[in-house]
Parts: structure tokens; sequence; C-alpha cells
């Protein structure tokens, strides 16, 4: 089994953007941490961060295919 975890607008700051209001944890760390969790579960995590609301929508369309 796949999951595919999609990420919008600006979560590519994560991490880096108001810390103190967001937290230190970058977009990066929460896949790593998802993958190991997605791992130990028998699942693939797939990841796709955009800040284009038509690419996310494509990468939806070509999940599904």
């Amino acid at each position: 089994m796949k999951i595919l975890f999609i990420n919008g607008p600006n979560l590519q700051l994560l991490g880096q953007r108001e810390p103190d209001v967001y937290g230190a944890l970058t977009l990066q760390g929460l896949e790593k941490n998802l993958g190991k969790i997605a791992a130990s579960l028998g699942v693939e995590a797939l990841f796709f961060q955009s800040n284009s609301e038509g690419e996310i929508v494509d990468r939806i369309g070509k999940t599904l295919k």
C-alpha cells in the first residue's frame, strides 16, 4: 500500500518561518518521521509539496490513474 502526503503552499517554510509560532520541525523532518511510521506499518510513504494548486491537482490525478 502507498500513501501520498500532499503539502500545499508555503509548507516548505516549516521550521524556518516564525518557528516560535509554527515550531522548529521542517517539512523534511516531518516527511522523515512520517516515512519511518509508514515503514513500520508496511506502507510506502510518498511526499509531494507545491505552492501551485494546479500542480497539486495534477499530482492527485496522476496518482489515481
